[in-house]
């Protein structure tokens, strides 16, 4: 099915989504995402990490544009950027298991807009007639698109599913008992100070209402003067309230979020017990658990469903440039480029490209190898410095 997006106003011959516009389409409630500050923490740096990382299309190792590209990269709708729109998806993705977004194309078939949709709009379903998958999508219509017309990035899925397993959900029992921690802590600690007044057997009924008043005036104004009666002993009442329960509590959520998120549990600032000695080390386990399998994620989804077979067999294709999470600290990028630049895998251009810095062209495009490494089949006396021995005639 072809689909035209928000640039003809959200209309179509054969559809209609201008009852959708400015619906809140990323939920009602929320209620976990708004109020739980560990949620709301790794779905928030999880989501800026992912859509702050360069995209670009490629041809054989050489960045090339197109209309894809442009959608993709640049503007993916009339109303929002790459960043927006790559952010919105992995927010969905994260906060319910599943991001969605609808691929408009022109009458060449081409893609022309990638319009986020809210999950709990979206259905996929395997068509019995094709055998292939569609998406239902519920407005005050109901839609069908076939799968390649719709952008569907998720969470782990069983064998039997096509929706992705909401993170959250999983995490069920973990937030509900922080949150009652939290509910219990915050009303003992919102209850005034309690006492006990005892009184002993020489206290008549006057003298003791004389003694609850004088108490309760002292306690009304916070404080003052208290004269304390022969025969009246006031103890107060012990509070259930421990800080080091809640911040056991706290440590125990985030270490729980961490594991079901895939990323290191110092990335929720949780140090203790961490045994990594550099932020290099960090973000390391971080793209290797989470971010390089999310990435190809994105990159196939935009490579089947946004280039024709002819360009992915022409070389196209989608991908994101992780080496800035890699590149580490000033000595650890130093070591790295001396090393690449020695062994001739590198060329200072490129160094200079990744550091931000414009290529000079040259020589420095050129590929440099240090004069004290030489190929295994080379003579040993072609080697540099090598003196050729006299042949001893016989």
């Amino acid at each position: 099915m072809a689909v035209k997006g928000a640039a003809s106003g959200w209309k179509g011959k054969t559809f209609d989504f201008g009852s959708w516009f400015g619906r809140t389409f990323w939920g009602i409630d929320n209620t976990k995402l708004a109020t739980n500050e560990t949620i709301f923490s790794v779905i928030s740096r999880k989501a800026n990490t992912l859509s702050s990382l360069p995209l670009k299309l490629y041809k054989d190792f050489d960045v090339v544009h197109n209309q894809a590209s442009d959608v993709l990269t640049s503007e993916p709708n009339p109303n929002m950027t790459s960043f927006d729109f790559i952010n919105k998806l992995e927010v969905s993705r994260n906060e319910t298991g599943n991001g969605y977004a609808v691929i408009g194309r022109d009458i060449r078939m081409q893609p022309e807009s990638l319009t986020p949709i809210d999950p709990s709009y979206v259905t996929p379903f395997i068509n019995t007639d094709d055998q292939e998958l569609w998406y239902e999508i519920r407005g005050d219509t109901t839609y069908y698109f076939h799968n390649m017309n719709i952008f569907h990035v998720k969470h782990i899925t069983g064998a039997s599913r096509w929706k992705g397993i909401n993170p959250i959900e999983v995490l069920k029992n973990t937030l509900e008992y922080d949150k009652s921690v939290q509910e219990f802590s915050l009303s003992e600690m919102q209850k005034k100070d309690s006492f006990t007044l005892e009184y002993g057997a020489n206290v008549d009924k006057d003298k003791k209402q004389e003694v609850v008043d004088n108490f309760r005036r002292f306690y009304n104004e916070n404080g003052g003067i208290l004269f304390k009666e022969p025969g009246v002993t006031i103890d107060p009442i012990e509070k259930k309230y421990f800080a080091s329960d809640t911040l056991k509590s706290e440590k125990i959520t985030r270490s729980r979020v961490a594991n079901v998120f895939n990323v290191p549990v110092a990335f929720l600032n949780e140090t203790e017990g961490q045994s990594m000695s550099s932020t290099e080390q960090m973000m390391i386990q971080y793209v290797q658990m989470d971010l390089l399998p999310t990435v190809r994620q994105y990159e196939q989804e935009a490579n089947r469903k946004l280039l024709t077979k002819d360009q992915r067999r022409a070389g196209h294709y989608f991908k994101f440039n992780l080496g800035g999470l890699l590149r580490g600290d000033t000595a650890a990028r130093s070591q790295f480029y001396h090393n690449m630049l020695r062994d001739g895998a590198m060329s200072r251009d490129e160094v200079r490209m990744l550091e931000d810095l414009p290529p000079r062209g040259g020589m420095a495009a050129e590929l440099w190898i240090s004069g004290d490494m030489y190929p295994l089949e080379m003579d040993p006396n072609d080697r540099k410095g090598v003196k050729v021995s006299e042949t001893k005639s016989e």
